[in-house]
């Protein structure tokens, strides 16, 4: 079985995305739920469904990363992570932690990368006048936003949409995207899944 934890920061949606999918014959089982905010909503959710929570408050470390991964990376490795799964996890990790798991860690994010990397990705594609958006699953690597594609779902982008509008319907796509590839992953393939 593969061990699977993932870092959220807020509600944590994708999270019950992954952890509801990794049942039954799934290879993978989550074993760690962890956040930068002890308050997280997420936390809460993936207690409720048994899967043991840790927090590390990146602000207890006043700008020292070094330190926060640190004390992020300890839950992880006592919990015997095979997997790393990034799901709304809004901290930028340093090329020191992403190399510690290199090639088994996982992100999604709400853009057709590689445009729109960082923040504020469906206003910049309603900005930039896209006639689709969508969201894409990457492997993580030290550079933001930009490791090997493993998936991308898409969506068109409807007249009259804002931001909020455009991020619903992805998100929606994205609790499709990521389990299906987080699979896929675990059982070996890496060509990129595009739904």
């Amino acid at each position: 079985m593969t061990r699977v934890a993932i870092l959220i920061s807020g509600g944590g949606s994708n999270m019950v995305a992954l952890a509801q999918s990794m049942t039954g014959d799934h290879p993978a089982r989550p074993v760690l739920v962890m956040s930068n905010d002890p308050a997280a909503r997420g936390l809460t959710r993936a207690a409720e469904m048994g899967i043991p929570t840790d927090a590390v408050d990146h602000r207890d470390f006043k700008g020292d990363r070094a330190a926060f991964e640190a004390a992020l990376l300890d839950p992880l490795l006592r919990a015997e992570t095979d997997v790393l799964c990034l799901a709304g996890f809004m901290r930028i990790l340093t090329p020191e932690f992403t190399r510690r798991f290199e090639g088994r860690m996982l992100n999604i994010h709400p853009s057709l990368l590689p445009k729109y990397p960082g923040l504020h990705t469906h206003q910049r594609a309603l900005d930039a006048g896209d006639t689709e958006a969508g969201c894409t699953v990457h492997e993580v690597t030290a550079e933001l936003d930009a490791g090997p594609l493993l998936g991308q779902a898409r969506v068109p982008v409807l007249p009259g949409d804002d931001a909020g509008t455009l991020a619903a319907r992805v998100l929606v796509q994205e609790h499709l995207l990521y389990p299906a590839v987080l699979r896929r992953f675990v059982e070996g393939e890496r060509a990129p899944l595009i739904l």
